[in-house]
């Protein structure tokens, strides 16, 4: 089971971001405060759950959360200030819209930018190893997934309700096919990542 907190002490708000590494579609963030000695050994890094899983989770995260907030940020700021700076204001504004504020933020990865006087801690892999930042990546996740989901409506050709953004071979095949949608992100040199992989 995963770390129930890296204080013990503190009032800790665990943060993390999905949609990093997509061609469409925004990034979203999570910032989650659990109680303390908080426990369920079925949270976990979002990525070695089934979406199953995940939107059960959710609910549960939802429930017994102090604060959990949800954030996103659109492919035009994406392209505006790069993924990495959209990633770190998305976990930003995730932390200031929740409703109790945190003593101490763990920030899943190794880069952040101190906000206001919170102190925070980067943990690689902090998604597998503290519950909060798990949680947190839970919460982006399926968050984004739904969105996700509702735009593969407007551009199903695309397979978004499958590959959520990243680059499958059927994404691939209908941004040759048919181009960008309004949901893409320009920077991201999409012709010479799609040589390079395909």
């Amino acid at each position: 089971m995963l770390k129930s907190s890296y204080t013990n002490i503190l009032t800790e708000a665990g943060c993390d971001e999905a949609g990093r590494g997509c061609l469409a579609g925004p990034v979203f963030a999570a910032a989650v405060i659990l109680p303390l000695n908080y426990e369920n050994e079925l949270i976990n890094d979002s990525k070695k759950l089934s979406e199953k899983h995940r939107n059960s989770l959710k609910e549960i995260i939802i429930r017994d959360a102090i604060a959990w907030a949800v954030i996103s940020l659109d492919n035009e700021y994406i392209d505006e200030h790069n993924i990495l700076n959209t990633s770190i204001e998305a976990m930003r504004r995730a932390v200031l819209q929740l409703k109790v504020r945190p003593q101490l933020l763990l920030i899943d990865g190794n880069r952040f930018k101190p906000l206001e006087d919170i102190p925070y801690q980067c943990i690689v892999r902090g998604d597998a190893t503290y519950m909060s930042i798990a949680a947190a990546s839970i919460l982006a996740k399926t968050f984004r997934d739904a969105y996700m989901l509702e735009i593969h409506n407007e551009y199903p050709d695309y397979g978004w309700d499958k590959n959520k953004g990243y680059p499958t071979p059927i994404h691939i095949q209908a941004y040759k096919k048919l181009g960008l949608t309004p949901y893409h992100r320009k920077t991201f040199r999409l012709n010479e990542q799609l040589k390079l992989k395909f």
